[in-house]
């Protein structure tokens, strides 16, 4: 479970071999053998004993900001696997091979946005013939980026521009689908500029973390990406890699909004935009976390999403060494 503390002044503490939460007027206890991540997303006080315990027992602990970016986590300090993975990242990383892999990645999440607007099209029939064609123009630039050859230095402008077409046609579609009070004007960032953004952004995030920690895990370096550029301290590969699992973050906010569990209480208005409240990160969490536990059939087995992370992760690390 991921045990998550949003609420202004909480305290995390050792008990035993126990995390103890107190939180308002209200304290709880949580076994140390249940805990797989803890994310912070507000201010809290923290003891170094819960931190150790943490550590010694591979707990991530994960601090989000207002927006819902990552900036910063506690984890221990020995490397995920062998070095020889780091260095294969920098050999093929602007060879053939590099660009092989980049265009898996965007190919992967093209392929998950035109499989997401299939489904919602089934019972919205009065849409079908609109999302229908945003179904045929994701086709063609998926197809477009299959032909590129080359390496990633030749192609990496390509490859981003259509993807951002790509991005275009699909959040259109989505907005088409919300309903009246929530449809949007494609994407916005840091603050968004309304609520769908908003809880996207947000989901997006707890998504960066699981990436990052899979990455280490599977002994893969974070900061060599292959695709998107290399900035100082820019997790690249991270950044990479996201994009054939953003998908489980809009999942769950289309079906927020389609289900009518979205309240305009659940935002506050920031200069430029909105963020999220406490009320509104602990109904987007508690979605996320069921969409990341539902168990798919990928690849000739059952596994639960959040696994396919650190499964694809492991196999991109197998794929490098061998």
């Amino acid at each position: 479970m991921q045990l998550v503390i949003n609420t202004y002044g909480s305290y995390l503490r050792k008990q035993g071999d126990c995390f103890l939460v107190k939180n308002e007027d209200k304290v709880f206890e949580v076994s140390v053998k249940k805990v797989d991540s803890i994310m912070i997303t507000t201010s809290a006080y923290l003891s170094t004993d819960a931190l150790k315990m943490a550590i010694e027992n591979n707990i991530d602990v994960i601090f989000l900001d207002e927006f819902g970016d990552p900036y910063g986590r506690v984890w221990h300090s020995k490397l995920g696997s062998t070095v020889l993975i780091r260095r294969k990242q920098l050999e093929i990383s602007n060879t053939e091979k590099g660009l092989e892999l980049a265009k898996e990645w965007v190919i992967t999440k093209i392929e998950n946005q035109i499989d997401f607007l299939e489904r919602l099209k089934r019972p919205r029939e009065d849409k079908a013939e609109r999302l229908e064609e945003s179904v045929k123009g994701l086709t063609e630039i998926k197809q477009r980026i299959s032909s590129l050859t080359g390496i990633i230095d030749e192609r990496q402008g390509t490859i981003m521009a259509l993807e951002g077409a790509a991005g275009r046609i699909y959040f259109d579609a989505l907005s088409y689908i919300m309903p009246d009070r929530f449809k949007f004007e494609g994407r916005s960032r840091s603050p968004a500029k309304d609520e769908f953004n908003t809880l996207l952004n947000y989901g997006y995030g707890v998504l960066y973390s699981l990436v990052e920690k899979a990455c280490i895990i599977a002994g893969l370096d974070p900061y060599i990406g292959f695709l998107h550029t290399d900035n100082y301290n820019k997790k690249s590969l991270v950044f990479d890699l996201i994009e054939m699992f953003r998908i489980f973050a809009e999942e769950t906010v289309v079906y927020l909004f389609s289900g009518r569990k979205v309240k305009v209480e659940y935002f506050d208005e920031v200069k430029g935009g909105f963020t999220l409240n406490k009320e509104g990160k602990a109904v987007l969490i508690e979605a996320l976390n069921s969409t990341l536990d539902e168990t798919m059939r990928y690849k000739g087995r059952n596994i639960q999403k959040r696994n396919i992370i650190q499964f694809e992760c492991h196999s991109i690390a197998n794929r490098l060494i061998k």
